[in-house]
């Protein structure tokens, strides 16, 4: 059965000229005339019975149908390009991981490790893409991911790999000469992470605290941006000193009172039922597993 889907070329001609809001602009950039793209707009529009341009003396507009559909078809578009880029990539070999992970524990843990995977499997090739929050594995093309949770992800298996042990940072400015108890970090402002929503009342409540304002201050969703808010010196935060060593060996942060405490959530290795018996996944997960050890080991003998 024929689908009803319009021509490839239709399509990236209007998401050009969407993105554009412009036919002139979307001509120039896929080489083609500007007539040539007004027949094309013109044929999507006769094809789905939707206007989806407003014509007028001063160019074009999308109409409300045109601005949804445009993001629709860039979305797809997209998915598409990937896809294509991954077929061309993989040259006659499945030995591909499709790996979804947090970025921040991406960059700074992971990235600086995987030499010695690629060292020990050469012919596997791990694509990295970031996710902040649990998604539906049927709908992506994920072979596995990395995030940080309790591992309660329906339809997988987590295998945990490493707590978090935040720590208060701030500008040296902030810290001032001596180092801060508890009842002063808690006057200044507090610098919140949106996916630890309750990280300062547990380090207060590790204290004894009890800190009216432990969740007002500002959210930032990712550990890179908590540092680098509070480098601008907007405030102090909580941050596992594994992910900035860089910011503290610089300087450009310090440790103002050394007490942390063990997170009940964890970094899980998340593998969808539909990737057991995946040799590159298992491959991956038992090297990954012996990088946490290992990690673990050295950190508890500092």
């Amino acid at each position: 059965m024929r689908r009803k889907i319009p021509s490839t070329t239709a399509l990236v001609g209007f998401e050009a000229a969407a993105r554009h809001q412009s036919f002139t602009k979307a001509a120039e950039e896929l080489s083609l005339t500007q007539s040539a793209i007004c027949r094309q707009i013109n044929g999507l529009e006769e094809f789905l019975g939707v206007k989806l341009f407003r014509r007028g003396r001063q160019g074009v507009q999308l109409t409300p149908a045109g601005q949804h559909y445009s993001r629709q078809v860039s979305a797809r578009l997209n998915e598409l390009e990937r896809d294509t880029l991954a077929a061309m990539g993989k040259h006659g070999t499945n030995n591909i991981l499709e790996l979804a992970l947090v970025p921040t524990f991406g960059t700074r843990w992971l990235l600086p490790r995987l030499a010695s995977f690629r060292e020990q499997n050469p012919d596997v090739t791990v694509n990295l893409t970031n996710r902040t929050r649990p998604f539906l594995f049927a709908d992506t093309r994920f072979d596995a991911a990395i995030y940080f949770g309790d591992g309660q992800w329906p339809g997988t298996t987590a295998t945990a790999l490493m707590h978090e042990e935040p720590v208060p940072v701030c500008h040296p400015d902030l810290a001032g000469d001596g180092a801060l108890d508890g009842e002063a970090i808690a006057r200044l402002p507090l610098l919140q992470q949106t996916t630890r929503p309750y990280m300062w009342r547990a380090w207060f409540d590790s204290l004894g605290l009890k800190v009216e304002r432990d969740m007002a201050g500002p959210r930032y969703e990712l550990f890179t941006m908590l540092a680098e808010a509070a480098i601008q010196k907007l405030g102090v935060a909580l941050i596992p000193p594994f992910l900035i060593t860089r910011e503290l060996d610089s300087g450009q942060l310090v440790i103002p009172f050394r007490h942390s405490f063990r997170s009940t959530d964890a970094y899980q290795f998340v593998v969808p039922d539909s990737q057991r018996g995946n040799e590159t996944v298992a491959r991956f997960q038992e090297w990954l597993v012996e990088e946490a050890r290992r990690f673990q080991t050295a950190e508890a003998g500092r």
